[in-house]
């Protein structure tokens, strides 16, 4: 199993934005080979901004590597926007491979 997380930070003021932006998207991840499942976190409230974390799971790297160069991928990444000032800085791209499953 691999994991694919973005960590962003987000402006106090945008977070309804934010998440509105992820519940009207279309995902294009349901026939994507590998895919297991998506969901995105809402994390704890900082003076400036709240931390949100997408988190996907995958069968392998490769599937998840596969994702990222396909179709699929440059259409889920062509859609709407947040307002500007949303995210106070670029996502964090975190990967992890499962070593240990229970």
């Amino acid at each position: 199993m691999f994991i694919a997380m973005n960590r962003f930070k987000i402006d106090l003021n945008h977070d309804e934005d934010f998440e509105q932006v992820w519940r009207e998207r279309e995902t294009f991840l349901s026939g994507v080979p590998g895919f297991l499942n998506f969901a995105l976190l809402r994390g704890p409230e900082y003076d400036s901004h709240v931390l949100y974390v997408s988190h996907s799971t995958w069968v392998n790297e490769d599937a998840f590597r596969a994702w990222t160069e396909s179709d699929a991928f440059t259409k889920a990444h062509r859609q709407s926007k947040a307002p500007k000032g949303t995210y106070l800085a670029h996502p964090d791209l975190e990967t992890f491979t499962a070593i240990l499953e229970e």
